[in-house]
This record gives structure tokens, C-alpha cells and sequence, in this order.
């Protein structure tokens, strides 16, 4: 029973944390250094994990966050693994599984001074994984999966390119939230609605 919903215990336990770091965040964003609290449309979620906020107070709500990074990190990887399991194709049931593990690790050094570093590896696996776990989605006749799993990948690139470019900038923290959703749905949508069996050729 435990095994079967450690992907939702996983998920509700990290937006727990991550909900009461937003509670203990002193303030300041990009929009306004001075601001007070953490703000929806102008803080990154980043923001949380840094020990002092941007208004230059000490910031209280770094270890909820970094416990809230920690356990999805932990909760995807274990999805990418058991999808990985479901997944016929053996080199392409690899590719997912490591580069789904590598982009959930590195992920977890986005609490570090290696942010950006992090970003740049943990993005670039993710896209790797969910590109091939989107393929193989495409293969069942799971039509909901398939149309959530292209949107995943979509706002993933979409994130990736705002952050990389910095056009339209002001947007980034409204997109990078939008995808957290999109992913979480995807993650349990996945681990839940998808079987070995849908992946049996017709």
C-alpha cells in the first residue's frame, strides 16, 4: 500500500515544505528588492532556497526548501526509474531511467552555489528523459498522457529558453510555476495511469 502511493506521499510531503517556505521568505524579488514576503508572480521558487532573500535579510525558509527540493527530487527519480521498468525498449528504457536520475541529482545542487550549473545539467537531462519517455507515451493509446506529456515538454523548453535568453523575463517566475504543475500532474499521472501492458503492441 505504502509502495503503491509513494509517489503522491512523496509529492504531498515536498509542496508541504515548499508551501511553508513561501510562509517564512522575508522578501524581495526581481520586481521590487524591498518587497515583503514571497510574491506568486515575482519570486522564483529558487529564491527560497538561498541563505539570504533578496531584501538582504537572513532567510528562514532556505531548510523547508531545500527539504522540499530534496523530496521531489527523490519522488521523480523514483518514477523515471519504475517508467524506465515499464518501458519495453532496453537502451531506451536506460536513457530514461539515468538521465531521468542524473537530472533529479544535479537538481538537488540548485540549493548550492552551483545553481546555475545545476540548472544548465539537470534541464538538459530532463529534456533527454521526458523527450524519450514522451516518445514511448505516444505508443499507448493513452491519449490524455500524450497530450501532458507534450505540454510538459513544451513549458520545460519554454522555461529553458526564457531562462537562457532572458526574453521575456518578467514572465519566468509565473512559467516556472505553471511548469512545476504540469510536472507534478505528469509525474503522477504517469505512475499511476501507465502499465507495462499498454506498451504491448496491438
Amino acid at each position: 500500500m505504502i509502495k503503491k502511493h509513494l509517489t503522491l506521499f512523496g509529492i504531498g510531503i515536498a509542496l508541504a515544505f515548499l508551501f511553508i517556505a513561501t510562509m517564512q521568505y522575508p522578501g524581495g524579488s526581481q520586481h521590487d528588492e524591498m518587497s515583503i514576503g514571497f510574491s506568486w508572480r515575482h519570486n522564483y521558487l529558487s529564491n527560497l532556497l538561498n541563505p539570504v532573500a533578496v531584501n538582504g535579510a537572513e532567510n528562514p525558509a532556505r531548510t523547508w526548501a531545500v527539504c522540499g527540493v530534496l523530496f521531489l527530487c527523490a519522488t521523480a527519480a523514483l518514477v523515471f526509474v519504475r517508467l524506465a521498468a515499464k518501458t519495453p525498449h532496453k537502451a531506451s528504457a536506460n536513457i530514461i531511467r539515468y538521465a531521468g536520475l542524473g537530472a533529479m541529482l544535479t537538481g538537488l545542487l540548485a540549493a548550492t552555489p552551483l545553481h546555475d550549473l545545476s540548472v544548465r545539467i539537470s534541464g538538459t537531462l530532463l529534456m533527454l528523459s521526458l523527450f524519450y519517455a514522451t516518445v514511448f507515451v505516444f505508443k499507448t493509446k493513452r491519449h490524455g498522457l500524450k497530450a501532458l506529456s507534450v505540454l510538459h515538454l513544451f513549458l520545460l523548453y519554454a522555461t529553458a529558453f526564457v531562462y537562457f535568453t532572458q526574453i521575456g523575463l518578467t514572465y519566468l517566475p509565473i512559467l516556472q510555476k505553471l511548469q512545476l504543475l504540469v510536472a507534478i500532474s505528469w509525474l503522477l499521472a504517469v505512475d499511476y495511469g501507465l502499465k507495462s501492458e499498454d506498451f504491448a503492441p496491438n
